[in-house]
């Protein structure tokens, strides 16, 4: 850091929705050209604190003082805080995926030439940007065309667009592979290189641990402590410690299988791209799952867990080509997702704003909403039985949440992951596959699911777990299977898995079991 002064105070914030205190006297000091990141568990009141920085909740919604550059700031909106120098890029990205990569990087910030768009600065101020963070496409491409760890980057570079000086990112690397999230790290670097100020929350404590210059814990939305990297201080035990109120000398619950015979299995599955003929992204695959068991599915980005998850659930993607599913012996057609639930297969998806949650429901209708005939009498919903159930599930999961007429959209990342997941508990599922469950979700939270997930093994269901992180399928799962360009791989038992052989599994054409 060339410089060391405070660039930013926020003082004694305090910022309450009906019932409930989301913040309560936070205060932070970031200092110029540092990365300073912000930790604390789902619901610790971090992406709050982050929007009244950033003006989505406006001056005199919430108490306390904004000192910006020296100066005592009140914005009334984005464009505001944006207008001063702070720009945030939220965890869902706010980006049209039918417009261009240029298009969306200066959406509502248009280079004007008289009274209309001047496209050939604006093609060449995109050109400019790009190359700054990186990014080699055509300024012409479609955002839908470019993967996620690009959009990030166009997000980025629609930041710069604003003469940034303090840039927000929240959950950055979340929904990026780890090759993507080094290239987002670095960029940072570089950016922390030439001045910038940064403001990071994450959930990845080791990209926490190797890229933050100081780190403010937040819980209950209350400031727990600030620490320096250069002074030593940092180390993940000592995050997770001031996050969650106590030490978690392991990440992951004991656990002791019951393990049974196999009852679910999947045999010579085919499937072909939804719109790319002649492409199979599930190439004969086959597996098997017990009672009891927690089975997991690794692979890298683009290997096709997912597509093969949700073919399975209900032929919900892709073409389906050819392949045998049998429960108990019994040959089982789920050619629709009401005939998967009734054959008693649930599927959580990995992305639960597009594909596992109406934004719209109130909590109570999230949870049961695959499950409403279990409510209803001659289609009318019994709406007392609605409740119980909903609540039953909020106390059980212990969702934070005050009552379950709450819209699901206030919530928490962690706290809707619950409520997505009682929404499939609900059904009482034999066969649950869960697609990336713990993404975006802090440690405590995630010791709370994988405990869970093991109580719901212990009750002789099927689990299955697919996961980007083989810490998290080495810690919890009994089996792990391996997957390459649409093809399984490999069947590795728990007791000889380890990363190394793993991520060799996860590389090459070849079958093995191990």
């Amino acid at each position: 850091m060339s410089d060391n002064h405070v660039v930013l105070e926020m003082k004694h914030i305090t910022k309450v929705f009906p019932g409930v205190r989301a913040l309560d006297d936070v205060n932070l000091q970031v200092r110029a050209g540092e990365i300073h990141a912000i930790c604390g568990e789902n619901g610790a009141g971090k992406s709050t604190l982050m929007k009244v920085l950033s003006g989505v909740y406006p001056h005199g919604t919430f108490e306390g003082e904004l000192v910006f550059q020296g100066e005592s700031v009140e914005f009334k909106d984005i464009k505001a805080s944006e207008a001063a120098g702070i720009a945030i890029i939220h965890q869902e990205l706010a980006l049209i995926p039918e417009l261009s990569i240029m298009e969306n990087i200066f959406l509502g910030n248009e280079p004007k030439s008289g009274i209309g768009i001047d496209w050939l600065e604006a093609r060449r101020r995109s050109m400019d940007l790009m190359a700054r963070v990186g990014l080699q496409e055509s300024p012409d491409t479609a955002i839908k065309n470019i993967g996620v760890g690009k959009q990030q980057l166009v997000e980025i570079a629609k930041a710069l667009s604003k003469d940034v000086k303090l840039l927000i990112l929240d959950e950055p690397t979340s929904a990026l592979n780890e090759d993507d999230s080094e290239d987002l790290l670095n960029l940072l670097r570089g950016l922390k290189s030439k001045g910038m100020t940064c403001i990071m929350i994450s959930h990845k404590l080791n990209e926490i641990e190797e890229i933050a210059d100081t780190i403010t814990i937040i819980r209950d939305g209350k400031t727990v402590e600030t620490l320096s990297v250069k002074a030593g201080e940092i180390d993940q035990d000592r995050i997770i410690r001031g996050m969650v109120g106590r030490s978690m000398d392991a990440r992951y619950p004991d656990h002791t299988p019951q393990i049974g015979e196999v009852f679910f299995e999947v045999k010579n599955w085919t499937v072909e791209h939804p719109q790319v003929p002649g492409r199979m992204v599930c190439k004969g695959s086959e597996f098997n799952v017990k009672r009891g068991e927690i089975v997991g599915f690794a692979g890298l980005m683009g290997a096709g867990r997912t597509e093969l998850a949700r073919s399975i659930f209900g032929r919900s993607y892709g073409k389906f080509v050819a392949g045998q599913i049998y429960k108990d012996g019994k040959l089982i057609e789920l050619t629709s997702v009401r005939k998967a639930i009734e054959s008693g297969v649930a599927y959580l998806s990995e992305d639960r704003k597009s594909l596992g949650l109406n934004l719209l429901d109130s909590v109570m209708q999230t949870i049961v909403s695959a499950g409403l005939r279990k409510i209803s009498t001659r289609t009318v919903i019994d709406e007392i039985e609605e409740y119980k159930a909903a609540e039953g599930y909020r106390k059980s999961l212990r969702i934070k949440v005050n009552d379950v007429y709450r819209n699901i959209n206030t919530l928490s990342g962690g706290n809707q992951q619950k409520a997505v997941l009682a929404k499939w508990l609900f059904t009482e599922p034999d066969v649950l596959i869960l697609d990336e469950p713990t993404r975006g979700i802090d440690v405590g939270a995630k010791y709370e699911i994988y405990g869970l997930i093991q109580k719901l093994a212990d009750q002789g269901k099927g689990v299955v777990v697919i996961s980007s992180e083989l810490p998290e399928l080495l810690g919890i799962c009994d089996r792990i299977y391996t997957i390459f360009e649409g093809r399984i791989t490999g069947d590795v038992s728990r007791g000889v898995a380890t990363q190394e052989n793993l991520m060799r599994l996860m590389t090459t054409p070849t079958s093995a079991a191990v």
